[in-house]
This record gives C-alpha cells, structure tokens and sequence, in this order.
C-alpha cells in the first residue's frame, strides 16, 4: 500500500509519520499493494474550536474509496481513530467482497449443474 500523508498548513512531524505507518501496518496487510492512502493533517483555525487537531485520511481501493476524517485536541489521538475507523471499514470492505464472491461461485455452480443436466437429456423430436 502507497502512503502519503500530508500536512495542509501543518508541519507533519517525522515521529508522527513513523507513528501513522506502525499503526497502518495492519491495514496494509489487508489491501493490495496498489492501493493508495492519503492522510491529511490540519489545525483548525478557529480559537472557539477546542477539537482543532483534524486528521483525514481516503483509501482508494479497486471498486472503492473509503473514508475517515476525526478531530479532536490531539493530532496523535485524532490519527489513532481515523487508522482505527479505516482498519474497521478495510474489514467491513472485505466480508462484503468475500459474500458476493461466495454467492457467484455459489450461482455459477448451480448453473452449470443445470446446463450439464439439459445437455444430457435426450432431445424430444
């Protein structure tokens, strides 16, 4: 898996980029090697914002794109539940691949049982 995180209008700090790509080892493993992450890190700049520390992150998958984006006053906390909320949907992307896979096999099985079956009835003329 790709990764590029990036800071809009933030320094992205290098623990912090060593940090994100521990805690994404996991994820990775799950995804193809094609696959791309983008995470983004920003500050709000409103005082009135106490959760200001913004973390974004999109995962482009073959057939999806999945989505995370958490706030909150620390920049670590916030990358830790975004990486938490991506590795649930990673999991939740690949039941749902693993179903259809399932149910296709599962069809074109009952197919050609059927397809055999006709074939070899004797042809009524």
């Amino acid at each position: 898996m790709q990764i590029e995180i990036k800071g809009r209008g933030v320094p992205v700090p290098d623990d912090l980029r060593r940090h994100a790509e521990r805690r994404l080892a996991k994820v990775s493993r799950q995804v193809s090697e094609l696959a791309r992450l983008e995470i983004e890190l920003l500050r709000e700049r409103n005082p009135r914002v106490a959760d200001s520390e913004v973390a974004e992150a999109t995962l482009y998958l073959k057939g999806a794109t999945l989505r995370a984006r958490d706030a909150s006053p620390q920049m670590r906390h916030s990358l830790n539940v975004v990486v938490d909320e991506l590795a649930r949907q990673v999991k939740r992307h690949r039941v749902g691949v693993r179903r259809r896979r399932k149910t296709r096999a599962a069809l074109a099985a009952r197919f050609e049982r059927a397809l055999g079956a006709r074939e070899s009835q004797p042809a009524a003329e």
